[in-house]
């Protein structure tokens, strides 16, 4: 029976391998077609600009969006190591195929969605995303991983991924808000300034709820900082141009990098401190 009982798991691994690489691949050339390569309509272009970089005061200037190369290739490294042999049978890898692959076909089907002009519906698809995220990011932090690669293109990969996606939500929700209302760009400084200030708490959580997994905080914190910091940067160069927003972002840009660090500090002197 235990013979048996392999054999069907060594299939349903391979099965898993082959299916994560295949997925991965068709989710990322989909998407990157969907942003703009390929001959593809970019994004800020699509659903009549309402996600350009001067659509709202919650849109981040256009370079903010080359992180997505640094995400597009940590996915194909994790769909890469993971198709391996060696990984076949690895208990984290077991748990983590199939939430990435499903966070790279929410992320192809929002660029659709995007693409096809549906905003409320994409704000739903990015939210869906982020859970996705939120519960691999929690898999990683139960899970100690097989090797120092595995922790590359898993915890550093996620966490970008995760970090760039919560602050994108912001970015996509107030973008579907401001065209629904027919408002003008620089229209609600003052609630943007607020919610970046929740914004700011958000992080702090995400660094405490990572830090099972420094890699995987410090990656999340980054890619927030990133995304926060090119919000400053696009009202305090760009249009609609608001020192408000300018500051209130760039502030929770400095959150999002600091919280990682805080709490590894705060955990380790009240290890310490239990530990006396």
């Amino acid at each position: 029976m235990s013979t048996r009982a392999d054999a069907a798991a060594g299939t349903q691994d391979r099965v898993r391998q082959v299916v994560v690489l295949l997925g991965a691949a068709a989710a990322i050339v989909g998407a990157a077609w969907g942003a703009g390569a390929f001959g593809g309509t970019p994004i800020q272009e699509a659903a009549g600009g309402a996600l350009a970089a001067d659509a709202t005061v919650l849109a981040p200037a256009s370079g903010a969006f080359g992180i997505w190369s640094i995400i597009y290739a940590g996915l194909a490294a994790f769909a890469i190591v993971q198709a391996l042999p060696s990984r076949a049978a690895d208990p984290r890898m077991r748990a983590l195929g199939w939430p990435v692959l499903a966070s790279m076909v929410l992320n192809a089907v929002w660029i659709g969605v995007i693409q096809a002009g549906l905003l409320w519906v994409s704000v739903v698809v990015i939210a869906a995303l982020v859970a996705v995220l939120v519960r691999t990011a929690l898999i990683l932090v139960a899970t100690r991983p097989g090797s120092w690669l595995d922790r590359a293109v898993s915890d550093v990969t996620v966490g970008l991924y995760l970090g760039w996606a919560t602050v994108a939500t912001v970015a996509n929700i107030t973008a579907a808000g401001v065209a629904s209302l027919g408002a003008d760009a620089d229209a609600g400084t003052g609630v943007a300034a607020a919610v970046l200030a929740v914004v700011a708490v958000v992080t702090a959580v995400i660094a405490r709820g990572t830090r099972g997994s420094f890699p995987l905080s410090v990656a999340s914190g980054l890619a927030m900082a990133w995304g926060l910091g090119w919000i400053a940067y696009g009202r305090a160069e760009g249009e609609p141009h608001s020192l408000v927003v300018m500051w209130a972002a760039g502030l929770a840009a400095c959150v999002a990098f600091a919280a990682p660090f805080a709490v590894r500090d705060f955990s380790r002197r009240q290890g310490d401190a239990d530990a006396a």
